[in-house]
């Protein structure tokens, strides 16, 4: 019987396969995917922060960035600099890729095409079924972790309960012009409470994409029909990727034998859907507790519990804030929304962020509720009423 079975293969779970077979546990990493790296939906835009606390690959480094262009709702740009690299664009395909061989250099084992339908919690093991081509079996272990995203549905079949809020991310690779920094489009036109995005990763290639609650396939060919017409792309490649984003945790992140990780435990931003970083901060908290479960041999939902209470204790403020700005954000008339950013560029309120050594593209909690005090926008702000819970 292994030791943990880790149900996918993208970097949260490569990751924490890599952790524990370092540490000399019996790991199997089961992925649905026939090969990793495929049907990947992520701008692959990480802060300089995660790629240096994980010691990502220079070889995924597509380029670094320090400055993006933000067009409002009335087509006014507004350009952010700080002399810093504040991102790194990776090649997100490839980052699944090195991960697992990451993973399985230090011992982990791999089963691809295979799809977990079920998973059973029992006293002495877990049972995790599967299904591969027209294969069905069932494989045992003492533990297992759910790191398979938001459209697993395994979290809640194990009585953890169905993500709090959701969006739908859609993106295409495109041809694109001379487009020297990423580009931010705002807009009930063009993403409906969220934003798109047009992220240069070659002199020639780009990724256009958009974060929507509804019809995201037609916001986005509407959105590529634009940026066509004014010139920055050409046509697109393969066909448009998609994938559904946690903007909330489920009920509970562990049971007993069992833990939830990254997209599928809400680890997070809620204000980007960005969910590399948090998530593989929360993989390593996991190893920690797993580790410690394994050697004493007590995988019960008490011994696990200090998992989601260490993580929530690292995340859930910033969680939290970030939630309460993103439905402040989807609140906001396009009118109103121009009207936020014009009083912020009009009283240095922008200027002084971008100084701010304390602005961080990972952490947003702080940047957001200094912006929310600002006398200048309240009477904007204290129009929506939205209370504001730092709770997860």
């Amino acid at each position: 019987m292994r030791d943990v079975l880790v149900i996918g293969g993208g970097p949260t779970g490569s990751y924490l396969a890599s952790r524990l077979a370092g540490m000399g546990f019996d790991v199997l990493v089961l992925e649905r995917r026939a090969r990793l790296g495929d049907k990947v939906c992520c701008a692959g835009i990480i802060g300089q922060e995660c790629f240096d606390s994980f010691v990502l690959d220079d070889s995924l480094l597509l380029r670094r960035a320090n400055s993006a262009r933000v067009f409002l709702p009335s087509g006014r740009p507004i350009s952010l600099w700080r002399e810093e690299n504040q991102a790194c664009i990776v090649d997100r395909a490839a980052l699944d890729v090195v991960m697992a061989e990451r993973a399985r250099a230090a011992g982990a084992e791999y089963a691809l095409s295979s799809q977990v339908k079920d998973i059973q919690l029992g006293e002495d093991r877990v049972t995790a079924e599967i299904r591969n081509g027209g294969h069905q079996q069932n494989l045992e272990a003492r533990a297992a972790v759910i790191a398979a995203g938001f459209d697993s549905r395994l979290a809640e079949r194990a009585g953890l309960g169905k993500p709090g809020d959701f969006v739908i991310g859609a993106q295409a690779e495109v041809e694109i012009g001379d487009i020297p920094e990423v580009e931010v489009y705002l807009g009930r036109e063009t993403a409906p409470g969220f934003f798109a995005w047009l992220v240069p990763t070659s002199p020639s290639k780009g990724l256009v994409g958009l974060l929507s609650r509804r019809k995201p396939g037609i916001y986005l060919e509407r959105l590529l029909s634009s940026l066509r017409a004014q010139g920055k792309i050409g046509m697109a490649g393969a066909e448009p990727g998609y994938r559904g984003i946690s903007l909330r945790p489920p009920d509970r992140t562990y049971a007993r034998r069992l833990l939830v990780v990254g997209d599928a435990a809400g680890q997070v931003k809620p204000t980007t859907g960005g969910g590399i970083y948090f998530g593989l901060l929360g993989a390593e908290i996991a190893v920690r507790k797993l580790k410690r479960a394994l050697e004493q041999d007590d995988l019960s939902a008490r011994s696990l519990a200090g998992y989601e209470k260490e993580w929530k204790k690292k995340l859930g403020k910033e969680l939290g804030v970030g939630y309460w700005a993103r439905r402040l954000y989807e609140r906001l008339s396009d009118r109103q929304l121009d009207r936020v950013f014009e009083i912020a560029v009009d009283n240095g309120i922008v200027e002084a962020l971008l100084k701010d050594k304390d602005l961080s593209f990972d952490w947003h909690g702080k940047a957001i509720l200094r912006v929310a005090r600002q006398k200048a926008l309240v009477g904007v702000l204290g129009m929506m009423k939205v209370p504001l819970q730092f709770g997860q």
